[in-house]
């Protein structure tokens, strides 16, 4: 029956995708399958299942795709970008902040909730938060920080193409091929280490620690293939499926109340992330795809495999969404978890 369940997931993900495809809709095998599953499993939920750990293949094949960027050139880069990553990653953090306050002062919902709701960070790790905190309501930190992920999802790619922010591929060293030994080699390395990461609890494993990986071997010589269009759309599948399956209307409480709620948060934290964009893309001289992606608060595999998709500076992206994560996770986090468990936040 679970079998069953997996397969009719996969049938309707696909069938998204291949839709957008023949539509020209932007990211077609993420944005795709994510819609069609998303609508399929609110009709009727018992009928679509999708494990979790299917999830961490597309997420260890956007890794290696991230980690081919990660040049000696690429990391020099992001050494001169620390400043600015520290700088407007704090000023989106103060400002998902701010957005909080206005939203638990015109709602019934408390401020430690709404900021919950409101900060960019890992999904999981905020949701792991929130199921500490006794005056956090997890239900609308859930649901909200899921459709903060739809917006960004859904949202850069028809905005940067609608707008035609996107870039001109550049040439590359790579050569894009189905698979080669040393691809083969790298991603066998890649695996072993991300499941060793899993255990050890490290950020992410699936994404980084493949990101890692490559970016370490491919600057000692150890240089696989760029992963042809099939590989990379497959990855997209595997990870839209899966954000399509978190969102479970049914199980919501006050349904209306909190889905508006959370479609008003996460609207105010992608204008904000858009404006903080346009500005750094101004300051300091990048093109608008890659400064919007490095400060969209989304998840980081989504925004690599978007940035991939549409040509933007991959290294630059994964650069700045790899430091929000730490950030967030070794700085912000904690301040929030002290100041809460002291009620010191009203």
């Amino acid at each position: 029956m679970k079998l069953q369940r997996i397969l009719l997931t996969a049938i309707v993900g696909i069938c998204g995708g291949l839709l957008f495809s023949k539509l020209h809709i932007p990211v077609p095998w993420l944005l795709g399958p994510l819609l069609f599953v998303l609508i399929g499993n609110s009709l009727r939920s018992e009928w679509f299942y999708w494990p979790k750990s299917y999830k961490s293949i597309g997420m260890v094949l956007i890794g290696y795709t991230i980690g081919q960027a990660l040049t000696g050139e690429a990391v020099r880069e992001i050494g001169r970008q620390l400043p600015y990553m520290f700088g407007m990653t704090t000023l989106l953090i103060l400002l998902s902040a701010g957005i909080a306050w206005v939203v638990s002062k015109k709602s019934a919902v408390n401020y430690p909730t709404a900021l919950l709701s409101s900060i960019p960070g890992g999904m999981t790790q905020i949701i792991m938060m929130a199921e500490e905190m006794k005056s956090v309501n997890l239900t609308v930190v859930t649901v909200t920080q899921t459709i903060r992920l739809l917006f960004i999802v859904i949202g850069m790619p028809l905005l940067l193409t609608t707008f035609h922010l996107t870039t001109v591929p550049t040439q590359t060293e790579h050569v894009s091929e189905w698979m080669s030994f040393e691809t083969v080699l790298i991603l066998l390395i890649c695996i072993l280490l991300a499941f060793i990461g899993k255990k050890y609890k490290f950020p992410t494993a699936f994404l980084l620690v493949p990101a890692l990986v490559t970016a370490i071997l491919q600057n000692i010589g150890v240089v696989g293939v760029e992963l042809a269009n099939p590989i990379l759309s497959f990855a997209q599948l595997m990870i839209g499926i899966n954000i399509g399956m978190m969102m479970k209307p049914r199980e919501l409480e006050q349904k209306g109340r909190t889905i508006a709620l959370a479609v008003t948060s996460a609207a105010a934290l992608f204008i904000v992330a858009m404006l903080l964009g346009i500005i750094f893309a101004q300051v300091n001289h990048l093109d608008y795809a890659t400064a919007l992606l490095s400060l969209a608060p989304g998840g980081m595999d989504q925004m690599g495999a978007i940035a991939h998709a549409i040509h933007a500076n991959l290294s630059i992206v994964a650069g700045y969404q790899v430091f929000r994560a730490f950030y967030i996770l070794f700085v912000i986090q904690p301040i929030i978890a002290y100041f809460l468990r002291k009620q010191i936040i009203k």
